[in-house]
């Protein structure tokens, strides 16, 4: 698909976050919205995880060292943050609220437990679930990832569980089905021109 090019400003931008499992998929199926719509502002999430090969700071997180991340908190430079697995990943202010004021959309990625904290400082975002089809084949894409132990998917398949028993605080939820990333991002650009076609339109105010 032709990418559209920036679109000019716009009124009453909208937030759409992005969680669900680990595993799920949820950074392909941004690139692929992304890649083909360039009117979305992706917010690079903040790390204190080790780079996985193939990442690069700044694209796929911004890398920082615990007493950064810390040194960043006490600033109260994060909207949302939280510790998983023993590493903290956040949010930053600065990147939501310079996207808004220029009318673009914002879509951001997240965990479960993230959202929840974005529910209540940003309700008028939508929130999107992103599903795997079945657990077992997230196990699997777990295993084919080799990023994690066997103890460490363990820990990520009970957490997914869980998780997906939070479904009722989502506005949508979207299935990811294996090597259909396509059909992903397509369902996702069909809720957000949905969203802009609502007689009352979410108001994003942080």
């Amino acid at each position: 698909m032709k990418k559209s090019g920036k679109l000019e400003h716009r009124e009453n931008p909208l937030v759409v976050v992005i969680s669900g499992p680990s595993g799920v998929g949820k950074d392909a199926t941004i690139a692929g919205i992304t890649e083909a719509e360039a009117c979305f502002h992706y917010v690079v999430t903040a790390t204190t995880r080790p780079m996985r090969a193939g990442e690069v700071d700044g694209v796929d997180y911004y890398f920082f060292s615990r007493a950064d991340f810390l040194k960043n908190l006490e600033k109260g430079e994060f909207l949302e943050y939280a510790e998983v697995y023993g590493n903290y990943y956040g949010v930053l202010k600065k990147e939501i609220h310079n996207a808004l004021s220029k009318g673009e959309d914002v879509i951001l990625k997240v965990d479960v437990q993230g959202a929840a904290t974005l529910k209540k400082k940003i309700p008028d975002a939508v929130f999107i679930f992103l599903m795997p089809p079945s657990i077992k084949e997230l196990t699997e894409r777990l295993k084919k990832r080799n990023a994690d132990s066997s103890t460490d998917i363990d820990l990520r398949i009970n957490k997914a569980e869980a998780e997906i028993g939070s479904l009722a605080m989502f506005d949508y939820k979207v299935v990811n089905y294996k090597d259909n990333l396509k059909r992903t991002a397509d369902v996702i650009r069909a809720i957000v021109i949905a969203e802009k076609c609502r007689v009352r339109p979410r108001i994003v105010k942080l």
